[in-house]
Order: structure tokens, then C-alpha cells, then sequence
């Protein structure tokens, strides 16, 4: 029987809105990651069977199949094809269990997985700014022109009794976190160096040090007047790319690679579209029974950080570990480049367990329209 195998994994570093990474077309940064990988294992661009890219705002430089556009900039064969998934937030991520269900039917030996956004050029919103995604039927059921993540972050902060200081300790955490894995050197290997203009732009952009609850509760809230949700406990907008390399353990014994991780167990689920953010509580359940695991077989959890209150809520739920959830900090500190923030969640959680030699991690995610990804990875 077939498995799914991570043989590598890289992302650039996470540029800000408008930031170092700004300058660079998103298909160039997508086909930098691709670079990474083959310069990393040495592997021949033309066996690879697919390439599947997140991407949430396929509009203007993001449309066109952007995964067929990043395999023909990077130089790859033209016999290379590619093609480009939108699940939201959790796009790469679904690409990686779409990835992954193709190895094990089969279909493919390697496949790269991945996603990119590039928020500072195509800002959020871009696609349904040229028209309304939703119809009368969809408006008629739930009354709403257009769900509200942020109102929903709100609703779920309220419902799990979370308070405004909750929230902005765990984004001071996330900060912290995230310092100190760069101190400590522990982005340097998933990391693949940008230049952009003759500058190498090697380093996370959204990491912020010193700050206290005293400066964050003094920010205005952001989609409440009496709100607990602010800018500075929400994720950032972001620009970025990763890339994961998957194989069959056959094919990578052929390739003389050796994997990483493979892919244990994968799920999705679906929850209402308000407050639309509680998606990872059930997709967690549902991945959990299937792989035949408990939380407490689980050594690191990435839980992304759209919103402190989505992670609280998880964890609350499950009665989870804050120490093991997001270990190196998460989207608020690091930033959330929308399609590419599944699998950057990936790459850094695959470092993570290498580094700590932890046998299985758990990823999960919420995307936007009310679903969540679940994914259960174990080291090799």
C-alpha cells in the first residue's frame, strides 16, 4: 500500500503589508520556493507528477493557475503541470492532503504542495470586490450580505468567556515565542533567503519585542466599539510562499532521499459561516478519531492564529496544553499569508518536531465560509 511521505520542506521568510517582500510578483516567490526544495534534495524537476498551490485571492497577478505559472517561472519542465486550490485560509494545507491522497491512490510518486499570497499586491477582498460571491439563496438563509470574521472572532471570545486581556496575553506570547526562535536560530533551516533589489531579506517581518498588556489594551478594538478583537490580537496581513516535496517512501528510497514525516491522517469539516472561526474544534475530533489518537498523544499543536480567540477556544475545548501549542510562535506574531499559510504552518511545525524528535504533530486550521482543515503528521 502507498503512503505520503514529506521529504522537504521551505518557506520564505513572512513579509509585512507593504513590506521587504512587497516588490516581488507572487508567482515569483512561489517558484522561489520551488527552488528551495530542488536545491535542497537535489531532486530532477521533471519527475515531479503535480504541483498543487493554495491561494485565496485568485484575482489579477493571483489568477491564471498560479501553480502552473510558479512551475514555468522556476524553469521547471513545461511537462511539469500545476494546478491552484482555494480553501481559504487553509488552501496549502488542503493542497497538502490533496498531495497526499494522490500518493496513496496512486495517481502520483512526487508531488510538490504549497501555497502563496502576496496580500501587500492583491489585498484581501480583491475577488469579491469585482462582484458579490454570494447569492440570494445563500443571503436568504443566513440573513447576512457577508459573513464577518472579525465579528466572529468577537462571538467566539464572548461564547468561551474570554476576555480582552486573555486575549492579548496570548499575543504577547505568540510574539515572545517567536523571538526567541529566531534568537535561537530555529527558523534558519526551513527559511529560503529572498533577494529582493540586492538585499536578502532572510527574517520574519512581524515579530515584535517588548511589548506589554499595558500598550495592547490600549489599542482601539477593531470591529466592536466595546470589542475585545484588535489589530494586535488578530494575525497580520501578509506576503509569503512554502513549499513541501511529498513522494511515495518508495519513490523517495529510489531518489536515495529520506523522508521527513509522513502524512498520518487528514481531515476536513465544515461549520456554520457565523461565527465561521470555530471549524478546527470538529475538524480536530473528526482527525483525531480517525487516526486512533488522543490530544495527549500529540506532541506539538499549530493551531493558526487568525484570531487569539480561535486558538483560546480550541484549546479551552480540548483542555490543550498551551506550552505545546504553537511553540514558535504563530500568524499573529509571524503573520498569515493567506494560501500559504497551511503549509508554512507545516514546514515550521515538521522543524519543530525534527528539532525535538516528537513523533506526532497536529495542525488545524479555520477558513473563511465556516470550515477547517486537520492534519496529523508523524516523524520518520
Amino acid at each position: 500500500m502507498n503512503d505520503a511521505v514529506i521529504v522537504a520542506a521551505a518557506r520564505t521568510p513572512v513579509g509585512k503589508r507593504n513590506g521587504a517582500l512587497s516588490s516581488v510578483h507572487p508567482a515569483d516567490l512561489s517558484a522561489h520556493v520551488l527552488d528551495a526544495l530542488v536545491a535542497r534534495t537535489g531532486i530532477d524537476p521533471v519527475t515531479v507528477d503535480d504541483v498543487i498551490w493554495g491561494c485565496v485571492s485568485q484575482i489579477g497577478e493571483q489568477t491564471f493557475d498560479i501553480a502552473r505559472t510558479a512551475v514555468l517561472s522556476a524553469g521547471w519542465p513545461e511537462s511539469v503541470p500545476g494546478t491552484t486550490v482555494d480553501r481559504q485560509c487553509g488552501s496549502s494545507q488542503q493542497a497538502l492532503h490533496f498531495g497526499a491522497a494522490g500518493l496513496v491512490a496512486g495517481h502520483y510518486d512526487t508531488v510538490v504542495v504549497g501555497g502563496v499570497e502576496s496580500m501587500s499586491r492583491i489585498p484581501m477582498g480583491s475577488a469579491a470586490a469585482t462582484g458579490n460571491p454570494l447569492g440570494r439563496r445563500y443571503v436568504e438563509r443566513y440573513g447576512v450580505d457577508f459573513p464577518n470574521q472579525g465579528i466572529g472572532a468577537e462571538m467566539i471570545a464572548e461564547q468561551w468567556n474570554l476576555s480582552r486581556r486573555q486575549l492579548d496575553e496570548f499575543a504577547l506570547m505568540s510574539h515572545e515565542r517567536a523571538a526567541a526562535a529566531v534568537d535561537k536560530g530555529l527558523f534558519a533551516d526551513e527559511i529560503a533567503p529572498v533577494e529582493v533589489d540586492g538585499v536578502l531579506v532572510s527574517a520574519d517581518e512581524g515579530i515584535r519585542r517588548g511589548g506589554t498588556v499595558e500598550a495592547l489594551g490600549a489599542l482601539r478594538s477593531a470591529f466592536r466599539d466595546d470589542g475585545r478583537v484588535t489589530a494586535a490580537n488578530a494575525s497580520q496581513i501578509s506576503d509569503g510562499a512554502a513549499a513541501l516535496l511529498m513522494m511515495t517512501s518508495e519513490a523517495a528510497a529510489r531518489a536515495g532521499l529520506r523522508p521527513l514525516a509522513r502524512v498520518h491522517t487528514a481531515a476536513v469539516a465544515g461549520t456554520a459561516p457565523m461565527p465561521m472561526l470555530t471549524g478546527p474544534i470538529p475538524a480536530t475530533r473528526k482527525v483525531l478519531a480517525r487516526a486512533g489518537l488522543t490530544l495527549d498523544d500529540i506532541g506539538v499543536y499549530e493551531v493558526n492564529e487568525a484570531f487569539a480567540s480561535v486558538v483560546l477556544a480550541w484549546a479551552a475545548e480540548f483542555g490543550a496544553d498551551l506550552s505545546r501549542v504553537n511553540p514558535r510562535g504563530g500568524a499573529i506574531a509571524l503573520g498569515h499569508p493567506l494560501g500559504g499559510s497551511g503549509a508554512r504552518l507545516a514546514t515550521t511545525m515538521l522543524h519543530h518536531m525534527r528539532d525535538q524528535n516528537i513523533r506526532y504533530g497536529l495542525q488545524t486550521m479555520c477558513e473563511g465560509g465556516g470550515q477547517a482543515n486537520a492534519t496529523v503528521i508523524e516523524l520518520l
